[in-house]
């Protein structure tokens, strides 16, 4: 395997507005795309089908938040480099030398752990085995920093308003969703069923997208991962709220580009994320923090 270089780049952005106006946080894990040249070269894929696991262009629609009144916290690392809604002992035998079988994990067994085996349709991102001493190497340089800025931001806004509210948005390809009974859902909210975020607050996000014509599934077949149920803590003011948005709608899945619709859908998005950036602070129900 080729080592990771001591010196990299910056590995996540922030964006803050002039006036953060209530606790309320955008966040894109999986829409990095600074593909770096020494994973590159020990990937057995071209860079065309490692863009398969990417939440393209995420970064792109979430980005009206910041004039909104909300902070954005986006990820330069792709998600096959590691992955940012993983926990850092998400690691996966099959790809780490000396770790132990985790059985009980199907995302792991999968190939899918913080640094993923495989990409989308599994097909498989190297050969061989990283070592541990390289895989800890990845996780301190380019998994940490992202969730240091996210805890940080998170306490901030308790600090600040009382509440913080993390929307943590993906993408899921059309294929993901082909099982349920038409017609499918355009958006999948997940809150754990409750546990990464008060009922007031998921109620909220869900009546703004169903406003904007959405269609709305609760944490099915997506209730949240790593991000939601680590900091999602609805008695301390601390609320996640993952959202997945159906790929179909604003791109092309195979030529990895925006289609016709992508400019249609970013409106839409547009003044949903303007409503959930601004959610009131008080008076109607929505949490704060326990004194």
């Amino acid at each position: 395997m080729i080592p990771m270089p001591a010196a990299i780049g910056p590995t996540f952005d922030v964006m803050r507005p002039a006036d953060w106006a209530g606790g309320v946080i955008f966040a894109s894990p999986h829409s990095g795309r600074d593909y770096p040249d020494w994973f590159l070269a020990e990937s057995m894929l071209d860079p065309h089908v490692l863009r398969s696991s990417e939440d393209a262009f995420v970064d792109r629609l979430i980005a009206p938040a910041v004039a909104a009144g909300a902070v954005t916290l986006t990820a330069r690392v792709p998600r096959c480099v590691v992955d940012l809604n993983r926990g850092a002992d998400e690691l996966d035998p099959a790809a780490i030398e000396g770790t132990p079988s985790r059985r009980t994990d199907p995302r792991i067994q999968s190939g899918l752990g913080v640094i993923p085996r495989v990409v989308a349709q599994g097909r498989a991102i190297r050969r061989g085995k990283l070592s541990a001493a390289e895989a800890q190497r990845r996780i301190a340089a380019l998994w940490r920093p992202y969730h240091a800025a996210l805890e940080s931001l998170m306490a901030e806004a308790v600090a600040r308003h009382g509440r913080a509210v993390l929307i943590d948005v993906h993408s899921m390809p059309r294929e993901a969703l082909l099982h349920l009974q038409a017609p499918p859902p355009e958006i999948v909210l997940g809150d754990r069923n409750g546990a990464s975020a008060d009922p007031a607050v998921s109620e909220a996000v869900h009546r703004a997208l169903a406003d904007a014509g959405f269609r709305v599934r609760r944490n099915s077949p997506f209730a949240g991962a790593h991000v939601a149920a680590t900091y999602g803590r609805p008695l301390r003011g601390r609320h996640v709220v993952q959202v997945e948005i159906d790929r179909s709608l604003y791109m092309d899945e195979g030529a990895l580009r925006p289609h016709a619709g992508f400019d249609e859908l970013a409106a839409r998005l547009e003044g949903v994320i303007a409503r959930i950036a601004r959610l009131p602070l008080d008076g109607t129900g929505l949490p704060l923090a326990a004194e």
